[in-house]
């Protein structure tokens, strides 16, 4: 007689996974259906394959839209991976009889699009989720556990008999939905879909059909009589195409912190219950003691022996089999923590949820672009971790420099492999990356396969358009720094053509010194650094050369119409752009620009409408640079915060000037007495209101700088420089002696109990002047 046998298991628990591998064994099925997607049947085979290592996901993904993707992530321990590897390994059928993808994606795509939208009213909130959502957490509310993962892991984990298992969960389900409202529209054409399958099973002759599917699902299939009740409900569900593959998956992904809605809290530890059927508590405090010492921290063999007969009283006082994690980690806490957290939270991070990271066959089916970032990381030894790890390059080395292609170029793509941590753009040869691969960037590579077969031709491709949209001329800029970086000279011609139009087109001038300057986010690296340290990646840099001269000649053309009639706002931003441009050109040391920028530079200084903070920081700049004497600084200081002057447009004017620096004022003796004359002729009302203004340029002086201003104030206006000589009245001699031995014989000043001054040897080292160490 034909019949199916219902095993309801929880996705990923080694206990069910161990229980399930039994009964099936008892059971001896002729088919298995499993709760999976059946666009993922074609590529099944592979999961019997020696080099499939789990943890492992089924990807499957609209074939027009990969960006609609879903994972399916199995590992050792999950049920259906040993049901499937089960029937594969017999040589049975094996189909997957979840609501197939082609339709569910489909459904999606239509929603979006607008062309079917339900009407339902929303459900009111309750504080705890209903039955289908955690069934598990119902049961262990009735049991009287804190939640649904402790009773599941006591209930069936921990179990050592296995019989009548299966019956049990199916009865406590049935009870469950007994009480609880009908299935949402969605979760009934999923359950209708495998009677479906069940059916087709059975009527191909199938006699021992096992069905393995979600516990909540148990109940729903044991009637399979309704048959024009599942079709009307599976009638009319739109469809599209659906590819499916595998990829590597992590136990971080495993669990409920990275948002995985069947997620465990601790796959880690899952791993070590299937792996290790006896002595589950030693084994484990072992793998403590071990991974404490490897962290140079205590971990020795009494600390383990202690720690495994702490928790098995803990179980025992708590009326538990065997310790759970619960008492596991109690005991690692009081033993070998000591009460901290620190050593508790690696305990967490590399055992309980662990840091494994799965692998799949080179046949598995996937895209050009995987295919060929998979034989770039081979050959350029850069194997994908779940975990991040820093790797340091060295640009002169062509193997390092390849490295840093590869990384730039997945950056292109929008594929977030690598984060450069320091260089690049600093013009050192020396790169710092931290990598880390996550599962979804899987499928970032497959939405990337539209660009190229080859992650070259994709980059490009993908740069290109993204020049061909960009908003304005920074961001070309940017896209062509990564361009340069990434090693990608095909793009060059097209990129650099359309450089110079839109440079040519583009009448702002702040966005053509931000062209100029601007740093890119990816590449951390300015038009100007290109040119400069272009050479550090062997770059091709002429054309880049003919661009920036034409974006310098704008610039200074039409830097003196930018800087007129500024607001206070205004002229900030072109304050910073003005330093900006003034050390990118003193960096690639051109003669012709310099000569350019700084004729700019005084039309601008002349300027009768100029804000007072750009002016002022001209003038600065032109002094540093040699293009005006101090003389003639002293001369435009002096107008610029004279008595006809305004006084907001005077203290913005110094702010301009010494703004970051004052050792201009505290050297030159001529600018700092106009500036002190200035301050001493303002009204005590003037001065109120220009205070303000001129604290908040001291407050960008360094601290050494504000205190030689202060003493040199103070001695007045006819005072040199500030001296490092105290004056003898502020010296205690009584202190200053009882330490001269000491200091004498740090500086070797002392020798043979005499004090050495100038020379000479003076009995008693202590009766020397205090002050003789201040020079």
């Amino acid at each position: 007689m034909s019949s199916h046998h219902i095993f309801g298991i929880r996705h990923h628990g080694p206990g069910s996974a161990r229980s399930l591998r039994k009964a099936l064994e008892d059971l001896a099925p002729d088919a298995v259906l499993v709760e999976g997607p059946p666009d993922a049947e074609p590529v099944l085979p592979l999961l019997a394959h020696p080099e499939m290592r789990p943890p492992v996901a089924l990807l499957v993904y609209a074939a027009d839209q990969p960006r609609d993707a879903v994972f399916y992530p199995f590992a050792t321990f999950s049920p259906e991976w040993q049901a499937i590897s089960y029937g594969l390994g017999r040589g049975l059928p094996v189909r997957m009889m979840d609501l197939p993808q082609w339709h569910q994606l489909g459904q999606n795509k239509d929603q979006a699009d607008g062309a079917e939208l339900e009407d339902s009213d929303p459900q009111p909130s309750a504080l705890s989720p209903q039955p289908s959502q955690d069934p598990m957490g119902w049961l262990a509310q009735a049991a009287g556990f804190s939640d649904g993962e402790r009773w599941w892991e006591q209930m069936v984990e921990q179990r050592r008999d296995s019989a009548d298992i299966f019956a049990a969960i199916l009865e406590a389900m049935a009870a469950l939905r007994a009480e609880s409202p009908p299935p949402e529209p969605s979760e009934a054409r999923r359950e209708a879909w495998m009677r479906k399958t069940i059916r087709t099973a059975l009527g191909e002759g199938f006699t021992r059909v096992a069905v393995v599917c979600g516990a909540w699902h148990g109940p729903a299939l044991i009637d399979l009589g309704d048959r024009k009740g599942d079709a009307a409900l599976l009638k009319g569900l739109p469809k599209t195409k659906t590819a499916a593959t595998w990829a590597p998956w992590t136990y971080g992904r495993l669990s409920y912190a990275s948002g995985y809605g069947a997620g465990i809290s601790s796959p880690g530890w899952y791993d070590h219950l299937w792996a290790h059927e006896e002595q589950v508590t030693v084994r484990w405090m072992t793998r403590v003691a071990r991974l404490l010492r490897g962290q140079d921290l205590d971990g020795s063999a009494a600390h383990a022996i202690e720690a495994v007969r702490l928790a098995e009283s803990l179980a025992a006082l708590r009326g538990h089999p065997l310790p759970g994690l619960d008492e596991l980690n109690e005991a690692s806490r009081a033993v070998f923590c000591f009460g901290g957290d620190a050593p508790m939270r690696l305990i967490h991070d590399q055992l309980i949820v662990g840091e494994r990271m799965g692998a799949v066959p080179d046949e598995t089916p996937s895209v050009p672009l995987q295919q060929d970032l998979q034989r770039e990381q081979r050959r350029l030894r850069l194997a994908p971790e779940a975990t991040w790890r820093d790797i340091d390059l060295d640009l002169r080395k062509p193997f390092d420099l390849e490295r840093s292609h590869l990384l730039r170029r997945l950056g292109l793509l929008g594929i977030a492999w690598g984060q450069l941590q320091s260089g690049g753009g600093t013009g050192t040869f020396r790169e710092v990356w931290r990598i880390e691969w996550r599962p979804d960037l899987a499928v970032a590579l497959i939405e990337a396969g539209i660009w190229g077969n080859t992650l070259r031709d994709a980059a490009r491709a993908r740069a290109l358009d993204a020049a061909e949209r960009a908003a304005d001329l920074p961001d070309l800029v940017g896209i062509v720094n990564q361009v340069l970086l990434a090693d990608l000279p095909d793009a060059v011609p097209a990129l650099m053509a359309w450089l110079q139009e839109r440079s040519a087109r583009t009448a702002d001038v702040a966005q053509l010194m931000d062209a100029l300057v601007r740093e890119d986010r990816l590449t951390r690296s300015s038009l100007v650094a290109s040119l400069r340290y272009g050479g550090v990646r062997n770059t091709d840099t002429a054309a880049i050369a003919q661009v920036v001269d034409g974006i310098v000649l704008r610039v200074c053309i039409g830097l003196p119409g930018a800087c007129s009639s500024l607001n206070d706002d205004a002229a900030g931003a072109m304050f910073g752009r003005v330093v900006a441009v003034a050390a990118a050109l003193r960096l690639l040391q051109q003669p012709e620009h310099l000569e350019a920028w700084h004729q700019s530079l005084l039309r601008v200084a002349d300027l009768g409408a100029v804000h007072g903070l750009v002016g002022g920081r001209c003038c600065r700049l032109l002094l540093d640079a040699g293009a005006i004497d101090a003389e003639e600084a002293a001369r435009r200081v002096g107008l610029a915060i004279s008595q006809a002057t305004a006084p907001a447009h005077a203290a913005a004017w110094v702010e301009g000037l010494l703004k970051d620096s004052g050792a201009i004022v505290l050297h030159d003796d001529l600018l700092w007495g106009i500036l002190d004359g200035w301050v001493a002729s303002l009204t005590p009302d003037l001065f109120l209101q220009t205070l303000p203004l001129i604290r908040r340029t001291f407050a960008t002086f360094a601290p050494a700088e504000r205190r030689q201003m202060g003493e040199r104030a103070r001695r007045g206006a006819a005072s040199g420089p500030a001296s490092p000589r105290a004056d003898d009245d502020d010296i205690d001699a009584a202190r200053a002696e009882a330490v001269l031995p000491l200091v004498g014989r740090l500086l070797g000043f002392i020798e043979g109990g005499r004090f050495i001054e100038g020379g000479r040897f003076i009995e008693g080292g202590h009766k020397a002047r205090p002050d003789t160490l201040i020079h």
